[in-house]
């Protein structure tokens, strides 16, 4: 199993970059950049590439609604340039929360897009003529086209044919899409006891439609990590981000996040999270998260302790752990993560 870790960039750049520079030395695999209504991802990334050597980095994610599917290509080339081809290209759909309320674009036919937009990256990155017809209309040279000319490609040589595509998903027919045509899968809010049961079939079915040439799919999903004997409180970090989404990404009968506990059977508190959080009682919100839940979605205690939710995690298919780590140490964290992961 691989270690990843996801970069806090509501900070300064310059510390955030040294914090991942330790990752790597104490064995972190993979860096990952969020990227939703603060500062964009890729400057950072292009910075990290800089004052790194071996991790992997990539956005995590970029919304497929905010920039063109060639920029979105165009974009990862020049990450994996200058990275050395280190670039993995984390994509997905994001919300209406941000794509309408941020980026003021329609939040529509999102599947489509997302297929399309892993195309059309594709078809660039091997340097063939951009030629598509779909939602992304890119027409070709002939009678009945705009005149244009002949249709582009891209004039600069990457370095690979195929840049690693993870996509964030949670709803089923999302999860199937990514299993069938993505490199990687990168859920939220994952629990290792509940994901067979609620996204189970949309995986088997995206592997049933699967290009062999992807390999097997990297599930990169994880949570809080802590070894030490204070549970409670180190479980209880996870409660304002579990509440924010929720309860705050996205309005009542349209949040993705709220629908996934629905799904893992917390109904209840969910109503309860979201009720409390668009009431404006954060605390409130916080405090309806269910410690079941949290235990679930968290690899916090003893050594052994947190051994046995890797063994839990690597049986529920996670094969990169997405880790957060918390606590007095948290270098030495991901250096004993990493140790037990391998």
């Amino acid at each position: 199993m691989r270690i990843a870790a996801q970069v806090d960039y509501a900070g300064d750049v310059r510390q955030a970059a040294d914090t991942v520079a330790r990752w790597e030395d104490a064995g972190v695999d993979v860096a990952f950049v969020p990227e939703a209504y603060g500062q964009d991802a890729i400057s950072l990334l292009g910075y990290l590439a800089a004052r790194t050597e071996h991790m992997l980095l990539g956005p995590g994610i970029l919304p497929i609604f905010s920039r063109t599917p060639a920029l979105i290509a165009q974009t990862a080339v020049g990450l994996d340039v200058v990275s050395g081809g280190r670039a993995v290209l984390g994509l997905g759909a994001s919300g209406p929360q941000v794509v309408e309320g941020w980026h003021g674009v329609a939040y529509d036919r999102p599947l489509a897009r997302t297929r399309e937009v892993v195309e059309i990256c594709r078809t660039i990155w091997r340097r063939e003529p951009l030629v598509h017809h779909g939602i992304y209309e890119l027409p070709a040279t002939g009678p009945g086209t705009t005149g244009l000319g002949k249709p582009l490609k891209l004039i600069t040589h990457p370095p690979r044919e195929r840049i690693p595509i993870y996509l964030a998903a949670i709803g089923a027919r999302n999860v199937a899409l990514a299993a069938e045509i993505a490199e990687g899968w990168l859920p939220i809010l994952f629990s290792p006891e509940r994901a067979d049961a609620v996204w189970g079939e949309s995986l088997e079915a995206g592997r049933a439609a699967r290009d062999a040439s992807l390999g097997p799919l990297d599930i990169v999903a994880g949570g809080i990590v802590s070894i030490g004997p204070d549970r409670e409180a180190l479980r209880d970090l996870a409660r304002p981000f579990v509440a924010l989404y929720v309860g705050g990404m996205g309005a009542r009968g349209r949040n993705f996040y709220h629908d996934v506990l629905v799904r893992y059977g917390f109904e209840e508190a969910a109503d309860a999270i979201q009720e409390r959080y668009l009431a404006h009682d954060r605390h409130g919100a916080e405090a309806a998260v269910p410690e079941a839940l949290l235990r679930e979605l968290t690899l916090v205690g003893t050594e052994a302790e947190v051994a046995a939710r890797l063994d839990a995690w690597a049986r529920a298919g996670v094969t990169t752990l997405l880790a957060t780590p918390v606590g007095p140490d948290p270098l030495g964290t991901l250096k004993r993560l990493a140790a037990l992961a391998r």
